[in-house]
């Protein structure tokens, strides 16, 4: 069953601006060969994190929503686990109310 999703990904904060796009293509272009379709993609940039992760204190925030089916889901969070340059990653499934305020979300930031 196709539902949409909404993932968050962290990457390292030593990657240069070439190697965090090339790790987005890398992300997009996954689920797009796996049967998804790319909703929408936001790039939050350097941020500083609550606490330190693998004695990190900041990182590459991306955000990528997209149509998919659950089983590209679980094989896209195993592409995380194997890529040392992800240091923390939430995907989660959005219902109704979540693609709604999305939605606004965005037509909000291109009214700006």
């Amino acid at each position: 069953m196709i539902k949409q999703y909404e993932t968050v990904f962290i990457a390292t904060p030593v990657l240069s601006e070439a190697q965090m796009k090339e790790a987005v293509a890398k992300y997009t272009g996954f689920i797009k060969e796996n049967g998804g379709e790319i909703v929408y993609e936001e790039d939050w940039g350097l941020k500083q994190l609550a606490y330190p992760i693998q004695k990190r204190t900041s990182g590459f925030y991306y955000l990528i929503e997209f149509k998919a089916d659950s089983q590209l889901v679980a094989a896209l969070e195993t592409q995380y686990r194997r890529d040392e340059r992800i240091i923390r990653f939430l995907t989660f499934a959005m219902d109704k109310h979540a693609v709604a305020y999305a939605e606004k979300r965005r037509a909000n930031k291109q009214a700006k």
